[in-house]
């Protein structure tokens, strides 16, 4: 019997499969968005299990297992590591027709050449089989990031990170780009005093400076942006339900701050006017020091608040929003071109329903400075399967130039996720093929084949223009 995943897997027309297998399938990957850590690079981490490298950190496979009836115990609790892994192989069979089917079995076939269906029945077999690889140096964090020709790994990180194991790991001499992005979230967090002035104390000790007030809390934020700059970044990026649009001056901004810094509440309006001002402010540093923009839009984040309590945040109990996007995005976006200090721009959505409002939106401010200066990023989190990465790539192709996508990132905390980059190009050629195939665009390799081979690396290469990126 032919193995569920195949040279054609996705790929429905022979166009597909010419253009997959040659234009996609052997482009490295330039990974510019993920939450992988650090530290596990470079202290080129030895996964001692399948659990380890593959559920440890995977809030998608765990909110597929409780969805299974699967105790929290067995999930992020004290089971041990095979039980954990028994109680996901038991809910593999489950998720059919969840993208969770197509990734594990994905995973499986790249990293361990196993190609058996993961079930009850062959959990035994696989995890003995996937445990001993593991224990060979080319399954290391090292090694793996060779066997999956991944060129460039961007982190999320703290303002106040020091960036040891980016430094570290820089020293290793492998050949794989390590490098931070610029993730100020927290510096926005007026709304909860207690939480926010616990992390400008951290803001302080991280740029040697005392922070007796507003003036010195920009300070070091730019500080921080300066010494980020300094190891090679050059991409920022920023978690929002929407972008904040109550644009104020530094003089309200100052009194706010001053406000949640004495412990007391500030108002919702007071919350977006800091917000609004913080984000300019940091759009501005963006675009001085030639930087990347990240907006990652729309999550509706810890809705259960008894698991909250339990668990913390991360854990899997986020949801897409519904948030007015169109009008503040604009507004935001529009402030940064008139202070001519609009940065290249990613723009990423998280509900289908605003697909063309972001597509269109990108378009009100490219410039004519470079190609696709304001991106609409690729399917995210619960876009990040087929159907909402045809969505996203529809939505772009009919208001925008595909041509010029700079393509799929990983966002994930699994060194198991990689193959989402060969899913995605797997889609991209389907979709595109199948139009040749249906006569919609031009049966012409010199024509498509170039852009299906930019997509997957090119382009994000040239965008972002990293230092000793080749």
């Amino acid at each position: 019997m032919k193995a569920f995943i195949n040279d054609d897997f996705l790929l429905g027309s022979k166009p597909a499969r010419r253009l997959y297998h040659k234009y996609a399938e052997a482009e490295p990957i330039f990974d510019y968005h993920c939450h992988i850590s650090p530290k596990d690079i470079a202290e080129n981490r030895q996964f001692k299990n399948l659990f380890e490298i593959w559920l440890e950190g995977d809030h998608y496979k765990w909110r597929a297992m409780r969805s299974n009836g699967v105790a929290e115990k067995y999930v992020t609790g004290d089971a041990t590591p095979d039980q954990k892994f028994n109680a996901w192989a038991k809910t593999v069979p489950h998720t059919l027709r969840n993208p969770l089917y197509h990734w594990t079995h994905l995973e499986l076939k790249r990293y361990f050449g196993i190609t058996d269906l993961l079930n009850e029945k062959t959990a035994a077999k696989i995890w003995k089989l996937a445990n001993a690889k593991l224990a060979t140096p080319a399954f290391t964090t090292h090694g793996l990031l060779k066997k999956m020709m991944v060129k460039v790994v961007c982190t999320t990180d703290d303002p106040v990170d020091s960036l040891e194991y980016h430094r570290a790991f820089a020293k290793s001499g492998h050949p794989t780009k390590l490098l931070p992005a610029f993730r100020p979230d927290k510096a926005l967090t007026v709304n909860s005093p207690t939480s926010f002035n616990k992390w400008v104390e951290q803001l302080s000790a991280a740029a040697n400076t005392n922070i007796n007030g507003f003036s010195a809390f920009i300070n070091a934020l730019e500080k921080r942006h300066e010494y980020f700059h300094s190891q090679n970044c050059r991409l920022s990026d920023h978690g929002l339900n929407h972008c904040f649009a109550d644009f104020c001056s530094e003089k309200v901004a100052a009194g706010i701050f001053d406000k949640a810094r004495a412990g007391v509440e500030v108002s919702p309006l007071e919350h977006s006017q800091f917000a609004s001002f913080m984000m300019v402010f940091f759009g501005h540093l963006d675009a001085k020091r030639g930087w990347t923009k990240q907006l990652h839009l729309g999550a509706l984040r810890n809705n259960n608040d008894r698991l909250l309590k339990q668990l913390g945040p991360d854990m899997g109990f986020d949801s897409i929003g519904d948030f007015p996007q169109a009008q503040t995005l604009a507004a935001y976006l529009n402030k940064l071109d008139s202070d001519n200090l609009l940065p290249k721009t990613i723009i990423y959505n998280l509900n289908p329903a605003d697909n063309y409002v972001f597509a269109a939106m990108i378009g009100n401010f490219q410039d004519g400075t470079i190609p696709g200066k304001i991106q609409y990023g690729s399917g995210w989190w619960f876009l990040d399967q087929k159907e909402g990465m045809e969505w996203q790539l529809n939505a772009l192709s009919n208001l925008g130039l595909l041509s010029r996508f700079i393509g799929m990132i990983t966002d994930s905390r699994s060194f198991m996720s990689y193959p989402r980059h060969e899913y995605f190009r797997r889609t991209l050629c389907n979709l595109i093929g199948r139009d040749i195939k249906n006569g919609l665009i031009p049966n012409d390799e010199e024509l498509v084949g170039p852009m299906i081979k930019n997509i997957c690396y090119a382009n994000a290469k040239k965008f972002m223009a990293f230092p000793g990126v080749k």
